[in-house]
């Protein structure tokens, strides 16, 4: 049932990727380092710079920004239309949308066009970025639907780090790179075209005899067997429950203090991941790297280009780690070693700047060596979390908003912090990456008070597992919760057994 969710959604997230053209002359230390704008990453040539009319560092600032502006459109328009559309609609839209956009960027001549263009390329990827979370956390099984995630997010940063050529006295060395954005959105378009629909969305939608024949057809039985009849009754009996306990409007869903579901807390939760992710730091790293070891390090420019490559590299590797041990150690805990683990770095980073320079040389190092820790526990935790676990700890319900509203967060303060970093790397300098590693610490002991494991269980349990703590109150712990939610059968799913075996929200 599973089968298809670790390609087709990592397909979806290539749209995300990030181009680079590699500097001309590497050799040359004495030229000033490549300028990076944005998640599709166009490096500021002499071409592009020509083209654009020289544009000064803010000006570059808010062409990053403009395309983060775009990805939070995008997922406020997720939040108000997702669930209209369904989740295929929702991924082939936001395609479309974004190749409108690489082709405004491909063919800009001027600097207004450029902006529009990154700014309707990131309404397609802000739509994305919600529809896939929510799409794989319903096609894949709870005892691997985060290793499947982490999957589809390294295989994500493996396009992302493709680097092209360096075309010399030619505008291709930036437009091809924009440009080739498409043909990862026409592959998705292909792949969704041949791809079924939630059978979940259509129960929801009352189309229960669209939903049998696909949920036939994932499960390779005809549509009438028992395994098929008894996961469309589940369906619609989950279905059913939802809409009793759940209040009428959304607003009153979200707010009420009598709700069984803890609606606001779980959207708060999935939220916060977010935060946790931008205000980590991982955006000065990963948007700035080559200006960080330039300027705060004191590196050369090759040297910083090389640094950034080889990080890129071990960002594939942790993260490919992360897969084997995301569903055995679980999310809570990997979160607490990974802000532990960020905030002792950041912390170390900050010494050896404060301390580092020309004439001590071993506290640079330690700057550097640290800065490449730091991806270490990022990795591990929040490079993949904040993108599976709003999707599994919200209802069905409110999956749809609530994944919503945790993207649009991330995108805020991605702009935020991108914004900023140029500015306070020149202005407070060490005292800058101290900060992040406040933060990091702080985090720690949120993660540990109020947040909830979601590892191996299925949707369903997790909507069970909210609603025994909030009927038992402060008698009961989470983790006796989580006892009831995996042995209690869910209301109207029938035998406990049969709905561990044939867990028909697989493939919802």
């Amino acid at each position: 049932m599973s089968h298809f969710s670790p390609f087709f959604p990592s397909f979806s997230s290539f749209e995300e990727c990030c181009f680079k053209s590699l500097k001309a002359d590497l050799s040359d230390s004495e030229s000033p380092p490549p300028v990076v704008l944005d998640s599709s990453f166009l490096v500021m040539t002499r071409e592009s710079s020509v083209t654009f009319g020289y544009p000064d560092a803010t000006i570059q600032g808010q062409i990053v920004a403009t395309y983060d502006i775009g990805c939070i459109i995008g997922t406020l328009v997720s939040m108000f239309f997702g669930d209209r559309l369904g989740r295929r609609r929702c991924i082939l839209t936001g395609c479309c949308i974004l190749i409108v956009g690489a082709v405004l960027q491909t063919a800009s001549y001027s600097l207004a066009q450029m902006i529009v263009g990154r700014v309707v390329a990131g309404v397609g990827n802000g739509m994305n970025t919600v529809a896939i979370p929510v799409w794989q956390s319903k096609t894949a099984r709870a005892d691997n639907r985060g290793k499947l995630i982490v999957t589809q997010l390294v295989t994500n940063i493996f396009v992302d780090e493709l680097w092209f050529p360096f075309i010399p006295h030619s505008s291709v060395s930036w437009r091809f790179p924009l440009a080739f954005q498409c043909f990862f959105a026409i592959v998705t378009i292909a792949l969704v075209l041949v791809t079924p629909e939630s059978p979940r969305w259509l129960v929801m939608r009352g189309r229960v005899s669209e939903a049998r024949s696909i949920l036939s057809r994932l499960l390779a039985k005809p549509e009438y067997d028992p395994t098929v009849v008894d996961g469309i009754q589940n369906l619609v009996a989950t279905v059913h429950h939802e809409s009793e306990v759940q209040q009428s409007s959304i607003l009153k869903e979200i707010f009420a203090s009598n709700n069984k579901q803890q609606t606001f807390r779980r959207m708060l939760l999935g939220a916060e991941t977010a935060f946790f992710q931008q205000l980590g730091g991982t955006n000065v790293i990963a948007y700035y790297l080559p200006v960080v070891l330039t300027r705060s390090v004191g590196l050369s420019n090759r040297m910083a280009l090389i640094l950034s490559a080889v990080d890129s590299m071990l960002l594939m590797f942790w993260g490919s780690l992360a897969s084997l041990v995301i569903d055995r150690m679980g999310r809570k805990r990997l979160m607490l070693m990974g802000v532990t683990g960020s905030g002792i770095c950041f912390a170390l980073v900050a010494v050896g700047l404060r301390y580092g320079g020309e004439n001590n040389k071993g506290m640079s190092i330690l700057a550097v060596v640290f800065i490449f820790m730091y991806y270490v526990f990022y990795d591990l935790s929040l490079l993949s979390i904040p993108y599976m676990y709003p999707a599994e700890i919200n209802s069905q319900k409110m999956r749809n908003i609530g994944t919503s509203f945790a993207t649009t967060v991330n995108w805020v303060f991605v702009y935020l912090v991108v914004v900023v970093t140029p500015t306070a790397i020149e202005s407070i300098h060490w005292k800058y990456y101290m900060l992040f590693a406040i933060f990091n610490v702080c985090f720690a002991p949120i993660i540990w008070r109020f947040y909830v494991e979601t590892a191996n269980l299925s949707l369903e349990q997790v909507d069970r597992l909210f609603e025994a703590k909030y009927e038992a109150g402060k008698d009961m712990t989470w983790s006796e919760a989580t006892r009831i939610a995996r042995t209690e059968t869910p209301v109207g799913l029938g035998d406990a057994k049969a709905a561990e075996t044939e867990y028909c929200e697989n493939v919802a």
